[in-house]
């Protein structure tokens, strides 16, 4: 069960968010065995001062770049890991050109107690 946040520029065309969004999603289901419709995202667009990034920590950024964070059970391996990363950028750049410099992702795993899709259950929780 991920929970997607996706922060990007206020300019990011509404043909990208979606675009962001599939491959996104194409990639946990793909990559990190993610269920078919386990889908909850929350794009938020940002002006340049309210999205910083900094432009040359690591890797050389542009204006364009954005940051993907995503909260999800714990327990996949680092190599699991590390396909997703590289099949989020890999995708964004081949959807919309996106230079792979330019997408920041950050994982946050939980236990799979910490989630409830409504009703007040704990639906994962043994």
């Amino acid at each position: 069960m991920p929970l997607v946040r996706i922060d990007l520029p206020a300019a990011t065309p509404a043909s990208d968010r979606e675009a962001i969004a599939a491959v996104i999603y194409d990639a946990l289901v793909t990559v990190a065995a993610v269920p078919a419709n386990d889908r909850f995202m929350v794009i938020s667009e940002h002006e340049p001062s309210h999205l910083v990034l900094d432009p040359t920590y690591l890797v050389e950024r542009t204006d364009r770049a954005l940051i993907i964070q995503i909260t999800l059970n714990a327990g996949r391996t680092v190599e699991v890991k590390k396909n997703l990363y590289r099949a989020i950028a890999d995708g964004l750049h081949e959807a919309i050109g996106m230079r792979t410099e330019d997408v920041l992702v950050n994982l946050v795993e939980v236990p799979k107690e910490n989630w409830s899709f409504g009703g007040g259950v704990a639906q994962y929780a043994d």
